[in-house]
């Protein structure tokens, strides 16, 4: 069936009060922008707590599955419903229509012959009647139209009204939508709604993950990215843009500072413990990024770091870590073990290539018997061996910072 209109249903916005437009303004403007990459023109608009999308043009105008896709990619939508729509009419019209949808939907007939046992489509009618002056009651709707859909294809159909296979909403409002499929959306907050964050982003498995769960909360995310050429590669570099793009997809555009973090890891391994090395180098990546985000107006910091799951991820290294921000720090995966972040990766679609085996600076420079309950008093006085290279270090590795636009 060829589909020219969408109803999208969204969740948490429903409930914020007098902020509620402001929200909704931002889910309508995030689904603009994921259309507005594709073939066909489109409409978007809202009505009493549903977005609207009207397919505008012929039927080969639009591609239904890249519209699915894309839908699927916007935080706030929790449901996609290819909907029919009509003119608010008397319940025989809209029952007439009913039976016309569920019998293109599902193949049905009139008349056919009785199905075998077990044969038979269960169903049961949902009305909303969201225009409180149509003048007949949901209730009696659904009663209405379930009776004349037995008639048409009392064959084919039975009622069960409390596990269906198929449930028929019907949506009286300005117009009638009618439809059977929700197809479930990303949930969320759109992007933009609360916030903006910089992302310490890696190549590895975590940090694309983490990125995407704090975008799904409304939050607008930049991202850094640390570069230690020679002893990493520019296909490295280029592994961590492709995530940037996956991650972009959901987040909307990025903007990735890459960072040459090469000659300050070199002066931290020459003048510093080397079971300290992971710990002083994440202190200064986190100043770095912490410097990048004041730039970007950003009010925090996002990490993928995981409790216990490397030893710069104790709760001892990330205090240590934490002593040298002052703006907050977020770690949505902190309480996932290995497994759960893979199983999110594959989900959205960056574990690919994060497991490609090109290895970031993170990796690099690594003790093979790093401290893993550092005393913060001791990282201090370590780092005092940096004080006469380190700020020009610092200043030339900000001054040489690449900026990479991801749409």
């Amino acid at each position: 069936m060829f589909y020219r209109t969408f109803l999208i249903k969204y969740g948490e916005i429903g409930i914020k009060g007098k902020n509620r437009n402001v929200f909704e303004d931002a889910l309508v403007d995030q689904i603009r922008r994921a259309l507005g990459r594709l073939e066909g023109s489109f409409r978007v608009w809202k009505e009493q707590g549903r977005v609207i999308i009207d397919v505008e043009g012929e039927e080969d105008s639009y591609d239904y599955d890249e519209l699915i896709e894309a839908l699927q990619r916007v935080f706030g939508i929790v449901g996609i419903c290819p909907v029919i729509k009509i003119p608010v009419a008397p319940q025989e019209e809209l029952a007439r229509e009913a039976v016309r949808f569920m019998g293109q939907t599902y193949g049905l007939s009139a008349g056919a012959e009785d199905a075998g046992p077990g044969e038979k489509i269960s169903f049961k009618v949902h009305c909303r009647r969201a225009n409180k002056n149509y003048p007949v009651t949901s209730m009696d709707v659904n009663a209405y139209v379930g009776e004349k859909l037995l008639e048409a294809y009392g064959s084919r159909l039975e009622v069960d009204v409390h596990k269906p296979q198929v449930m028929l909403y019907m949506e009286v409002r300005d117009e009638v939508y009618i439809y059977s499929q929700i197809i479930p959306g990303p949930g969320g907050m759109p992007v933009g709604t609360n916030g903006k964050a910089m992302l310490l982003l890696s190549g590895g498995i975590d940090s694309p993950v983490a990125g995407y769960m704090i975008a799904k909360r409304g939050v607008k995310i930049d991202a850094v990215y640390f570069h230690a050429p020679p002893y990493t590669s520019e296909r490295a570099k280029q592994k961590v843009v492709d995530l940037a793009e996956i991650v972009a997809r959901y987040s909307g555009p990025i903007r990735l500072h890459v960072v040459n973090f090469t000659d300050i890891q070199l002066a931290i391994y020459d003048k510093c413990p080397h079971d300290e090395l992971t710990i002083i180098m994440r202190r200064y990546m986190m100043r770095i990024a912490e410097y990048f985000a004041r730039k970007s107006n950003c009010q925090a910091l996002i990490t993928g770091e995981s409790i216990g799951q490397v030893a710069s991820q104790t709760i001892q290294s990330l205090v240590c870590t934490d002593e040298v921000c002052t703006m907050p720090v977020f770690r949505p995966v902190i309480g996932f073990d290995k497994q759960e972040i893979i199983d999110r990766s594959l989900k959205i679609g960056t574990y690919d290539i994060s497991i490609q085996p090109f290895e970031d600076c993170c990796t690099i420079f690594v003790a093979k018997h790093p401290v893993t309950k550092p005393h913060l008093d001791i990282i201090q006085k370590s780092e005092k061996k940096l004080d006469d290279v380190i700020d020009g270090l610092m200043k030339e590795a900000l001054e040489t910072t690449e900026l990479i636009e991801i749409d």
